[in-house]
């Protein structure tokens, strides 16, 4: 316990020194400009993989995924926009989003790569395109795995139903299917973190190297939401402020607290790979 305090000690005190704030920044602005096109480029995949359900089911499984785990203050300005674009989109429109998704996207995960490899205090060797070759397999992994979870989102409640009229008496299965559908949107998170720390570092590191970094963010993650959203509705008054933009300004300070969360935890380990 002392050394994980120790060296958390050390991961803030890196962070500071580092200038860690400048790359939070650019990570959430390049985040928020890929949002909505990779939602659109995701949906367009999604019909083109195969007609699962109805259009407007398979929109709401897959936006729920993206914006499951933020807090509903932060989201529901940013759904209603999402959802009148989509509504209107055409798959040309779907089609430009994907390339604007995987170029934006792929800065903003370029911008967690440097800042991984200077906390774990690799030299990256990798040449240039292979570098810029993993952000963007990251970046279409992520839409995939949105996909394949979207998936199973739709056939775990039908399974369940199957199921449940099998075994009428099995009071659990009656939650199962929404507690199995929470899973998900809470375990995408943490998988897309452990991937960044596994693959973006100049090497790749043991799992026992990264997961304590992967926890430490997930935990702040959850506490930064709770904290984020009562912030939102008792305190802040971006309306005032910003009118019409609040709701995007909200995002994106929501964006850069999440990217500075994703950083200090890859310092955490670089602190505690030091102090071994």
């Amino acid at each position: 316990m002392q050394r994980a305090i120790f060296s958390f000690a050390l991961a803030l005190r890196r962070f500071h020194e580092k200038n860690a704030w400048v790359l939070c920044s650019h990570i959430a602005m390049s985040m928020m400009l890929a949002l909505f096109p990779f939602v659109l480029f995701t949906v367009a995949l999604a019909g083109a993989v195969a007609n699962l359900v109805s259009h407007e089911l398979r929109l709401q499984q897959l936006v729920d995924l993206v914006f499951g785990a933020w807090p509903t203050e932060v989201s529901g300005p940013i759904l209603r926009e999402l959802y009148a674009v989509l509504e209107t989109s055409s798959p040309g429109l779907a089609t430009f989003g994907g390339v604007l998704a995987l170029f934006f996207a792929s800065n903003g995960v370029n911008a967690i790569r440097f800042a991984m490899v200077r906390a774990y205090h690799d030299l990256d060797e990798r040449p240039f395109w292979l570098s810029r070759l993993i952000c963007l397999g990251l970046v279409i992994l992520g839409g995939s795995g949105i996909l394949i979870a979207a998936v199973f989102e739709i056939a775990i409640p039908l399974y369940v139903a199957y199921f449940s009229e099998l075994f009428p008496q099995v009071e659990l299965l009656n939650g199962l299917g929404k507690g199995m559908n929470r899973a998900l949107i809470l375990g995408m998170p943490f998988l897309a973190v452990l991937l960044c720390h596994l693959f973006l570092p100049g090497r790749i590191h043991p799992i026992r190297e990264i997961l304590p970094g992967v926890l430490v963010t997930a935990f702040l993650w959850w506490i930064a939401g709770i904290g984020f959203a009562f912030y939102v509705t008792s305190i802040a008054q971006y309306s005032a402020t910003y009118a019409g933009l609040a709701g995007a300004i909200a995002a994106i300070i929501f964006l850069y607290v999440n990217a500075a969360i994703l950083i200090l935890g890859a310092e955490f380990n670089g602190a505690l790979i030091d102090s071994a």
